[in-house]
């Protein structure tokens, strides 16, 4: 899954700070994120945890549904992560793994 694009959301704890991001490579972009390598709001606010993803054809679809989930309330986007991942699981573990 190296090359895959991809819209994703990190979570920094169960229900916490939210942040959606777009990536041409998830794995090495998480790891990024969770290195603090990536100066700015993620670091700031120790917002690290893989809480949901989308795999998309392209990086400009991938651009789109990035849209799409920004411009929804934080309630959509967490009955978006909650679809996929109720627990609130890091799911950066079963990608590299």
């Amino acid at each position: 899954m190296n090359k895959q694009p991809a819209v994703y959301i990190l979570a920094s704890k169960y229900r916490g700070t939210l942040y959606t991001g777009v990536t041409s490579n998830l794995i090495h972009r998480i790891w990024q994120h969770k290195s603090k390598l990536l100066p700015g709001f993620t670091a700031k606010y120790s917002v690290d945890r893989l809480v949901y993803f989308e795999l998309t054809e392209s990086i400009t679809s991938a651009i789109e549904r990035e849209k799409q989930i920004k411009g929804g309330s934080r309630a959509r986007k967490i009955a978006l992560i909650e679809g996929m991942n109720p627990e609130w699981r890091d799911l950066y573990p079963e990608l590299c793994g």
